[in-house]
């Protein structure tokens, strides 16, 4: 019987390729395809709210999806913080406290409290939420309060309460702010999980205790803190309506900056979302509206530059001024670069006084450092029961799920997972697919098929050799306007062989492929979403062949590209998948943003072999028993076949 083979190697996909060498970033055709999605999905942010009325029935839903996109959704119960102060002492004007709290059980948060003496009444209350600036001594880690203390004293000083929080990675006890960045735990993005979110509700949290203490006005809530701090005074901010003032000081800047620019080479996953819904940063920071809300940034920094963050602005002031408070967001611009300056820290100070304490009072002292790391450690032995630094295996929970116990619950389960993969795992595929147009030359020399999405090209050209029963094939294969790999291909015997030419690049390359699956990341898609729909793609341009569409397709994969035709095979039906060393999980496995929250490939599995014949080579029979069991149970058993 005739069929068409697609033969897919592991590792030897259009963005593997086309990306193991360096100077692939400055290629056109990925330049390009970074540069159009951005525009896209920038041209779109907010463009949509025409008025007050509509911004109001839209934030809900968008500080949902910031919930989700954060790890954050649904929010995590708020059990008992288990405040506890481990060291009091006293300065001229006001009384330091070391404490510490816990977020979550067993994730600890360190702090530093500084509250102004001879309070008649509670006083405006900062929160200020530490950036990257690790002090460790001796292997000890002080937490980044102890670099960031001028801020807690210059502010109770000036009549504030301030609670100083340290961060995951660089507090006293150290977790992880680089799993994509530096270590390669692509799963983070599979989970649905930044530390990002970790960070987001240590600050919710954080604002929970200060409510219990008597010296905080709980209506006069700001919010401040630079470079990583900045970012996370946006995350608070939108997600948290106690904050009535927020100034984050060199925080994110626009997609344009970080996707086209390169600007998140610059910055480990802390400063990120998981972009399921494709954002640009002007949305985030417009939850803040109508709140009072000041941006800073200097004139050169080169991590956050002033032109993303002025088109932030931009975007911004609109949804303000169809609020009627134009007048409560400001950006203020400094000279300098990505440092702390006292430039950035007066017009802060004098922020927070107008819209939190009512005043307009000048600032007569400077911000200083007066303590050593160790007066401000809060911890002598660090807890036994700490989780921090295993905090991303948690904080998000991945799903578990059940064997059906009838069709019907299988069908509604199928239809649910399905569902939710094309909108939370694959929203980035194009909506509109442009029909396979089948273009064919003379007979003798040249068949073909062409697929195309904007500016790109898919495309499969066929021509004869001297013998009648076996063609070479010659393939040009994109991603939507992105780029292109020739291939080699042979139709044997009525048999289409379709394979991929490997490009093994050299391991000093990998650095800079880490940075482009993260562009990837930050477009709301990833190379192995885009992978899946590479093949859903070719599937539909042989469907729509005049020469091969009524030929059985049979689909041979191993390793990650296994688990990549699977899920094809879901979108694109074909006759059969033989999957050699599928990964067991996404854990370890190819990565789509949140698909751990659906389901699992186990799952996966058993949705393909519903509708297509499946046999797993090199497999564990006990690694798939969701499988086998759900097509015991509904009927499909003999479409599934284990074999070692």
């Amino acid at each position: 019987m005739k069929r068409i083979i697609l033969l897919l190697a592991l590792s030897t996909s259009v963005h593997a390729a086309t990306l193991s060498r360096p100077w692939q970033i400055t290629n056109a055709s990925l330049v390009g395809y970074f540069t159009r999605e951005t525009r896209a999905i920038s041209e779109r942010c907010l463009a949509d709210i025409t008025s007050a009325g509509q911004w109001k029935e839209r934030v809900p839903e968008m500080r949902a999806q910031l919930a989700e996109m954060l790890g954050l959704l649904p929010l995590p119960p708020r059990t008992d913080l288990k405040a506890t102060v481990t060291k009091r002492f006293e300065h001229d004007t006001f009384t330091v406290e070391n404490l510490h709290f816990q977020s979550r059980p067993g994730l600890y948060v360190t702090a530093n409290l500084y509250v102004p003496k001879n309070l008649t009444k509670p006083a405006p209350t900062i929160l200020y939420v530490c950036g990257h600036a690790p002090v460790v001594t001796n292997r000890v880690s002080y937490g980044t309060k102890a670099a960031y203390q001028h801020h807690g004293i210059w502010f109770a000083r000036n009549g504030y309460v301030c609670l100083m929080i340290d961060t995951l990675e660089s507090g006293e006890i150290l977790g992880n702010h680089h799993g994509t960045h530096r270590d390669g735990l692509w799963w983070w993005n599979s989970r649905g999980y930044t530390p990002a979110g970790v960070e987001t509700w240590n600050g919710m949290r954080a604002l929970d205790y200060l409510s219990t203490r008597p010296e905080v006005d709980t209506n006069r809530f700001g919010i401040t803190g630079r470079s990583g701090g900045g970012a996370y005074s946006w995350f608070v901010t939108a997600m948290d309506d106690r904050i009535k003032a927020a100034a984050p000081v060199a925080g994110i800047t626009d997609l344009e900056n970080h996707v086209v620019d390169g600007a998140v080479e610059g910055h480990c996953d802390c400063m990120y979302f998981v972009n399921t819904y494709r954002w640009d940063y002007a949305q985030l920071a417009a939850l803040a509206a109508p709140r009072p809300l000041l941006l800073c940034n200097t004139d050169d920094d080169g991590i956050v530059p002033l032109d993303g963050v002025v088109r932030i602005r931009n975007k911004v002031r609109r949804i303000y001024d169809m609020l009627g408070k134009g007048t409560n967001f400001r950006l203020a611009i400094t000279p300098g670069p990505h440092k702390d300056t006292q430039e950035l820290q007066v017009p802060v100070m004098r922020w927070f006084n107008r819209h939190v304490k009512g005043e307009e009072s000048l600032i007569e002292n400077a911000a200083v450092k007066l303590f050593s790391p160790q007066q401000l450690k809060v911890f002598d032995q660090l807890p036994a029961d700490s989780i921090n630094t295993n905090i991303d295996f948690t904080f998000v929970e991945a799903v578990h799920s059940e064997v059906p116990k009838s069709k019907a619950a299988w069908n509604a389960q199928r239809e649910t997972w399905l569902t939710a993969l094309r909108a939370r795992c694959f929203g980035a595929w194009p909506t509109e697919r442009n029909p396979a147009d089948q273009i064919q030359g003379k007979p003798e020399t040249t068949y073909g098929l062409v697929l195309r999405e904007g500016s790109s090209v898919l495309s499969i050209m066929t021509r004869p050799t001297q013998k009648g029963d076996v063609f070479a094939l010659k393939v040009q294969y994109a991603v939507p306007g992105a780029h292109f790999v020739d291939t080699t291909s042979h139709i044997i015997h009525g048999k289409l062989i379709f394979m991929r030419t490997e490009t093994n690049g050299a391991p000093a390359i990998a650095k800079k492929e880490v940075q482009i699956r993260r562009r990837h990341m930050l477009l709301g898609e990833t190379t192995d979403s885009m992978h899946v729909w590479d093949i859903v793609r070719a599937i539909e341009a042989i469907r729509a062949s005049k020469e091969f569409g009524k030929l059985p397709i049979r689909i041979e994969a191993e390793g990650g590209m296994a688990a990549n035709a699977l899920y094809a095979s879901l979108f694109a039906p074909v006759d059969e998948l033989v999957l050699t060393n599928l990964p067991k999980s996404h854990m370890n496995g190819p990565d789509y943003l949140n698909v751990l929250r659906i389901l699992d490939i186990p799952q996966a599995v058993a949705m393909a072999s519903e509708r297509t014949r499946v046999e797993l080579h090199s497999a564990n029979e006990a690694d798939w028993q969701f499988a086998t069991e759900t097509a015991r149970v509904v009927g499909f058993e003999k479409n599934l076949r284990v074999t070692r």
